[in-house]
């Protein structure tokens, strides 16, 4: 009986908290909203701020609505039809002193019904000092894929313009073409935009703080004598933990489990029957997986609903590094899914596409060897790039292992063998890229002789140079072949006499110090001597010098002129070409398609090879930020698990300058990004690293052959 006394209390006093609870969340019944239910801002009003009246036509929320309210008429038919006025509606407002927040609106008083349009480059700029101290004028918020409704206003609160910047329009707005976005009609009491702000959750319109500034502005705007409480929200798209978050074993290994699901969730791995039919991935397809390659990445774009568009290239070094990330995961769990799509992918670079065939399949063809770009329709078109093709063959050589499989470590020992006698025996150095084309510049229509020759080639970039020297003393550890080691030791010698001043640096510096510590770590293999350690060193604390608490590694533009994609210097430069992440240093942002993740690597390699307690610290964090922000979202399944090339750890959300041309903040890369911190991550757990676990590569086995075929013509480089 006495169990039963303490139950009843227990009810009877939960009973009582909770209509405590519901008694004490406010009512706002000035406060109307006429939309569907759906709309993101009444949820995320009614969720974290009270109860809201809502209606769906603008007459019967007018009708209820009692003087001195409030009414927000909210774009339900957005993007292709405006929201509708009522005739009279303005006129019966304002003698009922209401307040109006009106967006999308088909006609206003005094201004010409607009056009709808969309905005390709264009940014939310703010205008006017009203926003409070987080957003002052010039401040940047992104409106994704608005389609806004071109209005004439002299004074709008908020624009829409094509500006450079991280967090604010550094050129300013002279000169620039900008569009009102948000604007004040005071003869009718009325805030206008002349979009639908309040699509700002699914959308994904960041940053996360300046919109909840946005709509504090806005709330405050239409009940100005009262004290509104605040608007809260979950974003759509998410980092999986909270900054400072303690990351678990159990963590890590759910980190890699959906960094590896989502290939398969992603509409990105290609199948036979896909790639006939011309339509993205929707169905299982089984052991097909991965047979026609994979898709590059999502592009940096979001839709208004979301989404994101694909880019539909299928790279050869995107299929090579995912295959590497299966091929583990396959061995890890024993999944044998994983491992038939790693084996398609590696077939598909090698045997099935136009990849390796033509000229790179023509052994008396200079271009015998090399890996295509991407598949393209033309075999002789082909483009060889550096970095590209050390990371096909880095790719297949841990999926190889992982595989228990030779099949493919001929055209990876063709492939390094190609680049090798392309380089510079007196520097060290080859052009970043070769083409077949006789029109390109560095061209191999006259043969590789001329590169293999060159005594004045120099190229200080790691970016392009760094991988492809690495390789040449991994595959010297394998075969012992000399002139494999002095050709990469000359290259490397020459690098770091130029660091840092020389440094050619393509998004920013960090990166080049991230690749190039890769060759500095595998030399200490070869030949440990105190100056190849001074030079490890050297990088490697100037790498970390950068690293935050969080695990966060911050970028760093270089050299005033040595940047080949250097932050927009105007306006008009944004959205043209490549660029960084960050509009000038110290911008709180870490890049995870070209420093962090090639970081992961090269730091593993140097820990494994000095045993160096403050590298193992540095990547014990980095590898826990990345867990950290690996992409939540249930709205987008299909961005699931990513890794997107940006992140603000400031903010702690997908943010930064999007100047890049396709490759910006919210880009994806199947290959570059996800295909090495899976990759690390798992080497992480199962306590290995690709020197050590690529020994059992049996690449050997075929040197003798390809040193006949390939090498014959190489001179000596003592």
């Amino acid at each position: 009986m006495k169990i039963i006394h303490i139950l009843s209390l227990f009810i009877v006093i939960t009973l009582i908290f909770l209509g405590c609870s519901t008694k004490s969340k406010k009512s706002f019944d000035n406060i109307i909203f006429v939309c569907d239910v759906q709309n993101d801002l009444f949820r995320a009003a009614s969720t974290s701020m009270g109860e809201f009246p809502r209606f769906v036509k603008a007459d019967a929320a007018l009708e209820a609505a009692k003087s001195g309210s409030a009414l927000l008429l909210l774009a339900d038919d957005y993007p292709a039809g405006k929201t509708k006025i009522p005739h009279g509606f303005l006129k019966k407002t304002k003698s009922k002193n209401i307040k109006l927040y009106l967006e999308f609106p088909d006609s206003l008083p005094g201004i010409k019904s607009a056009e709808i349009k969309t905005i390709k480059w264009e940014r939310g700029v703010v205008t006017a000092d009203v926003f409070g101290e987080l957003l002052p004028p010039m401040s940047i918020v992104s409106i994704n894929d608005s389609h806004y409704l071109e209005m004439m206003v002299k004074h709008p609160l908020m624009v829409l313009a094509r500006v450079a910047g991280f967090d604010n329009a550094v050129y300013g707005l002279a000169g620039v073409k900008s569009h009102p976005v948000l604007f004040e009609m005071r003869q009718w009491n009325s805030l206008v935009s002349t979009t639908k702000l309040s699509q700002f959750i699914t959308g994904r319109y960041a940053p996360n703080k300046s919109w909840k500034a946005i709509w504090t502005f806005i709330f405050n705007y239409l009940r100005p004598n009262e004290k509104m409480p605040n608007i809260s929200w979950l974003p759509s798209v998410r980092p999986t933990f909270a900054k400072g978050a303690h990351i678990t074993d159990n963590e890590r290994l759910q980190a890699v489990k959906r960094g590896v699901e989502w290939y398969y969730r992603s509409n990105l791995l290609a199948t036979t029957e896909d790639v006939k039919n011309g339509v993205t991935l929707t169905a299982e397809s089984g052991r097909d997986y991965g047979k026609e390659g994979i898709r590059e990445c999502y592009l940096s774009k979001i839709n208004y609903d979301g989404s994101q568009p694909i880019s539909n290239s299928r790279r050869a070094d995107c299929a090579g590094e995912t295959a590497m990330a299966l091929a583990l995961y396959g061995m890890m769990t024993g999944n044998e899914t994983d491992k038939a799509t790693a084996e398609n992918l590696l077939d598909y670079i090698f045997f099935n596409s136009r990849l390796r065939k033509g000229p790179r399949n023509d052994v008396d063809s200079p271009e015998y060897g090399f890996i295509d770009w991407y598949e393209r329709a033309n075999d002789h078109e082909g483009v060889y790039y550096s970095d590209d093709n050390a990371r096909v063959d880095m790719g297949a050589i841990v999926a190889a292992v992982a595989l228990k499989s030779n099949r493919w470590d001929e055209f990876v020992m063709a492939n390094i063998l190609a680049n090798f006698r392309a380089t510079s025996l007196v520097t060290g150095f080859k052009p970043r890229r070769l083409d077949g084309s006789p029109k390109s510049g560095n061209t191999l229509a006259n043969g590789w002789k001329p590169y293999h020759k060159a005594e004045d080639y120099y190229h200080f970039a790691p970016h392009y140079q760094s991988w492809m020297m690495a390789l040449y003393l991994w595959l010297y550890d394998k075969t012992h072949y000399k002139p494999l080691l002095n050709t990469a030791k000359r290259g490397i010698e020459n690098m770091m006499n130029a660091y840092p001043h020389k440094w050619e640096w393509t998004n920013g510096l960090q990166q080049e110090r991230a690749r190039m510590i890769l060759p500095l770590a595998w030399l200490l293999r070869i030949e440990n001597t105190p100056r190849h350690k001074v030079w490890l060193d050297t990088l490697i604390n100037d790498l970390l010098a950068f690293q935050d608490d969080c695990g966060a590694i911050r970028e760093e533009i270089g050299g005033v002129g040595l940047g080949k994609y250097a932050p927009p210097k105007s306006n008009a430069q944004y959205g043209t070409s490549e660029a960084p992440l960050i509009q000038e240093n110290g911008e709180p942002v870490a890049d995870m398609l070209y420093t962090s993740n090639f970081a992961f690597f090269s730091l593993t390699e140097a820990a494994a090879v000095t045993g160096d307690k403050k590298i193992k610290k540095a990547l014990d964090k980095l590898a826990d930020f990345m867990v950290m922000i690996q992409v939540k979202s249930d709205a987008r399944p299909e961005l699931d698990g990513a890794w997107y090339r940006g992140f603000d750890y400031g903010r702690w959300e997908y943010w930064a300058s999007n100047a890049d041309l396709g490759w910006g903040v919210w880009s994806s890369e199947t290959g570059w990004t996800q295909g090495w911190i899976t990759s690390m991550l798992m080497m992480k757990e199962m306590e290995i690293n690709f020197w050590d676990f690529t020994e059992k590569s049996k690449i050997a086995e075929s040197f003798k052959k390809y040193e006949k075929l390939m090498l014959s013509e190489v001179e000596e480089n003592e």
